[in-house]
Formats: C-alpha cells, structure tokens, sequence
C-alpha cells in the first residue's frame, strides 16, 4: 500500500534528519573534499527523493538505498577526477582534520587521533577502505554493508577484516 504524500514527505524529513550528517561523513572520508562531500550528500537526497515521489521503484531499506546511491555517487566522482587529493593538500586548502579529542579504537586495540586516522585511510587498498569506512566510521553493520555493495556478508567481514590488519601494518610501519 503506497503512502500519501504528505505522510512520504514527512517520513523522508525525518529520514534526512537522521542520516545526512551520517552521510556526510561517509562521503567526506572518500572524497577527501568537504564541499564536493557535501553537494554529493545532498544530490544523495535529491536523487533518492526523485524516486520515492514518482513512485519509479519500491525500497525495502531506505539507509542501504541511500548508501548505494552515494556510492554510485562517488564512483562517478572517482571518475570525473582520476586523481587523488593528498592530506597536505588538504590542510594547504585550510580543511582542519585534526582533533586530538577524537579517537577510534578498534579489534586491533590501537587508539590514534582523527588526523591519523584520516592518513592512515588514505593509505589502505581501495577494496579495503570501503569497507573499513562504512564499518567503523559510518557505524553499518555487516549485513547492511553487504547490501549497499552487492557483495556477501561473508565477503564483506573478510574485507573489514584484512583491512583492519592492513591499518594495524600502516600504523607499525609509522604510517
């Protein structure tokens, strides 16, 4: 049973509410760009919105349809550019990603900053990157990594899980 519009609209608000900061990040710690970031979030939205209001497809998971979306998103973006934006770059165009008050602690028992955390990403395998990012920064579980990504739940663990030793091999290596 298809939902009025007001009540589509309503629960779309909310929706944004609740994951475009979520959103934000994910794109953010791929793209490296806070703007580029911020316009794929928001064609995300604008992109998911399209296909709820005209009705063209009926979505189970909302969050995984909009992960997917921005993903695609993003591929695109990789496209577009072929070339990638170094940390230092970053803090030369004034972007601050240093926050000694946020740290992540993973399996691996390791605690860094941000920062470091933001060049440690940087350096992992794109296949592992991904993964590692949805994980732990965008907090999804396994399953809902798997369906953003068409891959296995299997698969999915197995490349969170060589990610996380690749990190532990950055960070020993004084990456």
């Amino acid at each position: 049973m298809r939902k009025d519009k007001f009540n589509l609209r309503k629960e779309f608000a909310k929706t944004y509410d609740d994951l475009s900061d979520a959103l934000f990040r994910h794109c953010f710690f791929r793209l490296s760009d806070r703007e580029r970031a911020l316009d794929l979030m928001q064609e995300t939205f604008i992109r998911v919105w399209n296909v709820l209001a005209n009705e063209r497809e009926e979505i189970k998971n909302l969050k995984a349809y909009l992960y997917k979306t921005a993903n695609n998103l993003i591929i695109d973006e990789y496209r577009a550019r072929r070339e990638t934006v170094s940390v230092e770059a970053m803090r030369e165009s004034g972007v601050d990603i240093k926050d000694e008050s946020t740290t992540i602690e993973t399996d691996v028992e390791v605690s860094i900053g941000f920062g470091h955390v933001f060049e440690v990403l940087q350096g992992l395998d794109e296949k592992y990157k991904d993964a590692v990012i949805m994980r732990y920064i965008d907090q999804l579980s396994l399953k809902e990594i798997a369906s953003i990504t068409g891959e296995t739940v299997s698969n999915v663990a197995v490349r969170v899980n060589r990610g996380l030793k690749q990190v532990k091999e950055l960070i020993e290596n004084g990456k």
